[in-house]
């Protein structure tokens, strides 16, 4: 039994030609149209000929029901301009405005193009293997059944021989067994371009590649210690208090050159936002380290030693060195701090710093997320460190509005 809502629905039009050549036209400019805004197709002598070659009244008035027809379903909307004396339905300019595209698509029988080109490069690929068995990867309908479930969006566009012959490349490299780092690897293959692999593990794998063959980039952190005369510990480890990751240069640079009583005995790391959380950060091979300073050079074993040798929860003697993080006051700063405890279990929000930044919100400072292109950060919900759970997220929540980092003063000093 239908309910009130679906009764209501008008339902689908006929599908006749004139309302499918329309709606196939517009889908395809819908396609081709990379401006922004709604997609609108005129429905001029070249789009809608059965309109301008009508002869007489009863003609233009049965395919204006049509459209009316077709404008009821929703998926598009008819715009007309105003009415003059003697205007006739032409001399209004009739568009045809695109609201939903799937379902106009659906209604229509129309394969979208980047759909089509995937239909056609699995075709190709298949027919290719079947000529070429010495091609071919080891279970071709795997690598078929995923390249329809996680298209390789980058190649779609080119023509469907070089897009297999790049496939073919990047097959020939996973059987060699030469390791690189993965962006190289994309880079040889395909047109010069770095990031075609990213998050490809298994593609990488029904192609034929080892575990370990292909790697990132190593993170690369710029370290800057405490002074050497302010080391605590018995010189072995730690040769820092606790470790302060920052998110943005410019915070870095000026807390490292401005040592306040809070973080002069702190291991401050620079690590680049995100990068700063990942996984490999603990390993030796997945991690760089440099120095701000050169002349710190004899304390990078004990940053080693915590870095590198540690358990997860970084306990030395059953002392657990502290670990904070400080950066935007917005969710995206809130997002990296939850995926640094990913990392580090123990990490929290640097209460100085951000006991900061929350007054300057507090007193109506700060930018409201449109303003600085942060419109489209996610709130995460939870970080899992009490202090930003608890005050933070609902400062922002209360609020709406954020506050970057560099409007931290580090000339006030906040106390150790």
């Amino acid at each position: 039994m239908d309910t009130p809502e679906s009764s209501s629905l008008p339902d689908p039009p006929s599908p006749h030609p004139f309302l499918l050549r329309l709606a196939r036209l517009l889908l395809a400019k819908a396609e081709r149209s990379t401006a922004q805004g709604p997609v609108r197709l005129p429905l001029d002598r070249k789009a809608a000929p059965d309109l301008h070659d009508a002869v007489d009244a009863d003609q233009i008035q049965l395919l204006r029901m049509q459209l009316d027809d077709l404008c009821a379903t929703g998926w598009v909307a008819l715009l007309l301009e105003a009415p003059r004396a003697f205007a006739s339905f032409n001399d209004r300019k009739p568009r045809l405005e695109l609201c939903d595209f799937d379902a106009l698509a659906a209604w229509a029988g129309y394969t979208p193009q980047a759909q089509r080109w995937r239909q056609q490069w699995r075709a190709h690929l298949a027919a290719h293997w079947a000529a070429n068995p010495l091609e071919a990867p080891a279970d071709p309908a795997a690598v078929l059944d995923h390249l329809a479930r996680s298209p390789l969006v980058p190649v779609e566009g080119l023509p469907v021989e070089e897009a297999t012959r790049s496939l073919a490349t990047l097959t020939n490299l996973c059987r060699s067994g030469r390791t690189m780092a993965l962006r190289e690897a994309s880079a040889r293959v395909f047109q010069g371009r770095s990031k075609v692999l990213d998050h490809r593990e298994e593609l990488l794998k029904l192609l034929g590649a080892t575990s370990g063959q292909f790697f990132e980039a190593p993170i690369q952190l710029l370290l800057a210690p405490p002074s050497p005369g302010l080391a605590c510990g018995d010189g072995r480890f730690p040769a820092f208090k606790d470790v302060l990751f920052i998110e943005n240069l410019v915070t870095f640079e000026n807390m490292a050159g401005a040592r306040a009583s809070a973080w002069a005995r702190s291991l401050l790391v620079y690590a680049a936002g995100f990068r700063g959380s990942a996984r490999r950060l603990r390993s030796r091979i997945g991690c760089r380290l440099y120095l701000r300073d050169p002349a710190c050079t004899e304390m990078l074993p004990a940053i080693c030693s915590w870095l590198f040798d540690l358990p997860g929860d970084c306990r030395e003697n059953s002392q657990t060195v502290p670990v904070y993080f400080f950066g935007d006051l917005d969710h995206s700063g809130m997002q990296i701090l939850a995926s640094l405890r990913g990392v580090f279990p123990q990490a929290s929000a640097w209460r100085p710093g951000y006991a900061q930044l929350a007054e300057l919100l507090a007193s109506g400072q700060g930018h409201l997320p449109e303003m600085a292109a942060k419109a489209q950060q996610a709130d995460p919900e939870r970080t899992g460190c009490s202090y930003a759970d608890g005050d933070l997220l609902p400062l922002l929540r209360r609020l709406g509005r954020f506050v970057d980092q560099e409007a931290f003063d580090c000339a006030e000093d906040l106390g150790s």
